[in-house]
This record gives structure tokens, C-alpha cells and sequence, in this order.
């Protein structure tokens, strides 16, 4: 079993390789980089709040001017390192105000409508060929079965097989570890969703 939360399952995305940055120097240049950079742009704030506290003739004490500039860099510092990821496209599109989605007619829209609906590409394009199947749709189910029971039963069919295959059932339980040979019919499917729902 993979470290997979639900979230990534329901987020419908498709799985891309690791994007490749740019290298611009060593990783022991950038934190240099980093510093010098930050240092730069504190001098030039500080030079720029010297100038305008003296036009309007206010005299501060230069190491005080220089310890608020500095701390005013470490904490935008500290808020960019502690900033959220950025949110999936079905959570943006959840978020998003019903009366602009297009099609909608004032229905309410839900973050779980948009998961599922995220499913029909990937369930479109492996409907045909089992390979697809196997490796696209079928890790996803198998997580979400391990997620119920785990949720519910705490336990997985990796921690514990033997109970983990009496609560999914013989038919559930078969489908996942064994990958058909061919694509299951829309029915069959339907079946295998209902017992995932009955976990």
C-alpha cells in the first residue's frame, strides 16, 4: 500500500512525473544566494525608509531601523515557508460561486460532486483496454476500500490480510487482488462500488 491520502485519490488528477527545475548553481550556493538577496532588498528598504522618515523630519535611532526591517524580512521568511500548498482543481472548482460555474443552474455544488466527477476521464479511457484498468482505476479503488476499513475497522489489507479480506468480502476482496483480464462491464462495476459503499 502506497502513503496515498484520500485527498489524492479524489483529486483527479493525472499522475505526472517530477518536474525537473533548472539548476542554476549548487545546492550550496542558493542558501548564499538566498542571504544576499535578502540582505539586498533589506538595504534597499531601509535606505528608502531613512529617506522618507528624514523628509518629514523624524529622527529614529539606525540600529532600531534596521532590527524592524530585518524582522519584517524573517517573518515574510517564515510566511512563505509555512504557506498552505496549493489546492486541487476540484477543491478550486467546489470553492468557486455556483451562479458562475457554467451549466449550473443555482444547484449547489459540492467538493465530493467534483471528486467524483473528476473520475469519469480515467474510467472513460480505461473502459477498453484491461492494462489501463489494472493500473489506473484499480490502485485507486483498492486505496479507497483500505481507506474505509481502515477508517472503520482499523486495519488494511496490508497490516492485516486475513480480516481485512473477511470485511471486504470474497467477491471485493478477489477483484482487488487478482486484476481481471478484462475491464469490468459498467454492472459489474456498479456492483463493486456498492459493496466499497457498504464498507
Amino acid at each position: 500500500m502506497s502513503g496515498t491520502s484520500i485527498d489524492d485519490l479524489l483529486s483527479g488528477a493525472e499522475e505526472q512525473g517530477p518536474r525537473q527545475r533548472p539548476r542554476r548553481g549548487s545546492a550550496r550556493d542558493r542558501p548564499l544566494r538566498l542571504l544576499l538577496r535578502n540582505l539586498a532588498g533589506a538595504g534597499a528598504v531601509l535606505v528608502v525608509v531613512i529617506a522618507g522618515l528624514r523628509a518629514v523630519g523624524f529622527q529614529v535611532s539606525l540600529p532600531v531601523l534596521v532590527a524592524g526591517v530585518l524582522a519584517l524580512f524573517l517573518v515574510r521568511h517564515v510566511v512563505r515557508v509555512l504557506r498552505p500548498p496549493p489546492a486541487s482543481p476540484a477543491v478550486d472548482l467546489a470553492l468557486s460561486d455556483p451562479a458562475e460555474l457554467r451549466g449550473n443552474r443555482g444547484d449547489q455544488h459540492d467538493a465530493l460532486g467534483a471528486a467524483i466527477n473528476s473520475w469519469e476521464s480515467p474510467l472513460d479511457w480505461a473502459a477498453t483496454r484491461a492494462k489501463r484498468f489494472n493500473g489506473t482505476i484499480l490502485p485507486r479503488l483498492g486505496e479507497l476500500a483500505d481507506e474505509r476499513i481502515r477508517l472503520r475497522h482499523g486495519v488494511t489489507r496490508e497490516s492485516d490480510p486475513a480480516r481485512a479480506r473477511v470485511l471486504l468480502g470474497d467477491r471485493l476482496a478477489t477483484f482487488l487482488e487478482h486484476p481481471p483480464r478484462r475491464p469490468p462491464s459498467p454492472r459489474e462495476l456498479a456492483a463493486i462500488v456498492a459493496e466499497l459503499e457498504k464498507l
